[in-house]
């Protein structure tokens, strides 16, 4: 990473956006984005309820959570991520990217590049092996795995009723049925 990207990175760190504005960085690029509308809610309540069932008792959830990957120049934060109980111990705002078992996205109906091309491009940079998409705007589910410094190498592709098969450490089929599409 050059001089620069850790001056942007720097940067971003010390703004302060308004309440349920995110903040993220992609290398030289901040991304401001607003609070999601209530529908992005409603399917993130959807597939957090089942993730929480499954989940390691060693790992928490988190929605919002800066993930931070220094080396990268990168500073993401997804919708629901999990992580190690133990990143409470060293409190402050980031948690170490490579602590995630995984991120997890509804597509922003007002930024969806950052969500199907800057994140799947970020987070197997940051080390996070797994990545699920969901795109109320289609009605499509990507769960990608598998993650490189060239990208992710598995790809899972469904739409809205498919049962998405969740691997290790979760181990279930996350069923997608009641998820809510965006308004035409």
């Amino acid at each position: 990473m050059i001089e620069s990207d850790h001056r942007v990175l720097a940067y971003a760190r010390t703004l302060a956006p308004p309440s349920g504005w995110k903040v993220e960085v992609s290398g030289r690029t901040i991304i401001v984005t607003a609070p999601p509308p209530t529908d992005h809610a409603g399917n993130l309540r959807i597939v957090r309820r089942q993730f929480d069932a499954h989940r390691p008792p060693e790992l928490m959830p988190s929605e919002n959570t800066d993930l931070a990957s220094p080396t990268v120049g990168k500073l993401r934060n997804p919708d629901l991520t999990y992580v190690p109980l133990s990143v409470l111990e060293s409190g402050g705002n980031e948690v170490p990217a490579e602590q995630a078992a995984i991120a997890v996205e509804i597509v922003s109906p007002s930024n969806p590049e950052n969500d199907l091309v800057g994140k799947v491009r970020d987070y197997p940079l940051m080390d996070i092996p797994l990545y699920l998409v969901i795109d109320p705007r289609t009605g499509g589910i990507t769960l990608y795995s598998d993650p490189s410094p060239t990208g992710y190498h598995r790809q899972w592709n469904g739409k809205f009723g498919d049962r998405v098969p969740v691997p290790a450490p979760f181990d279930f089929e996350l069923t997608t049925d009641t998820l809510l599409r965006y308004p035409a």
